[in-house]
């Protein structure tokens, strides 16, 4: 019979593949949100970005929604704090992208304005950590 030896660190040895994956697909997912909210927060402004959000058609008031989505949401997967939820929640966000401004210029995300492929592959990553849960190294696993 052989043994592996598993060469992950001392925190992770005893992590089974699915939990460090959920943990990766996490922090991944909640970096990219906090690097659109930084976006809207100090290049676009935050009221240029309600000022875009009402040219496409959409309520001003909603680009503060999306930044708090995307700020408190990213900040809530990489601590793996409801990560189920928080992931089923930010699906809409990525619809929402898809739906306008993305789609209307074709699939592939570098034709101009930007496609729709890349807002359709976060949302089926954002489903799969809906399935995975939390994963390992998440707050939201610790028991009182």
């Amino acid at each position: 019979m052989t043994t592996i030896t598993s060469q992950r660190p001392a925190i992770l040895a005893d992590t089974d593949n699915a939990a460090l994956a959920a943990l990766i697909l996490r922090v991944s997912l909640g970096c990219l949100f906090l690097a659109h909210a930084w976006l809207k927060l100090f290049v676009f402004t935050p009221a240029g970005t309600a000022g875009y959000f009402a040219s496409l058609g959409f309520p001003a008031a909603l680009a503060y929604v999306v930044i708090a989505a995307e700020l408190l949401g990213g900040l809530a997967l990489i601590l793996g704090v409801y990560s189920r939820i928080v992931s089923l929640a930010l699906v809409p966000i990525l619809l929402g992208s898809i739906y306008a401004p993305h789609g209307a210029a074709g699939f592939i995300f570098s034709n101009e304005g930007g496609g729709w492929e890349f807002p359709a592959f976060w949302a089926v990553a954002l489903l799969v950590q809906a399935l995975l849960g939390n994963g390992t190294l998440a707050l939201g696993n610790l028991r009182d």
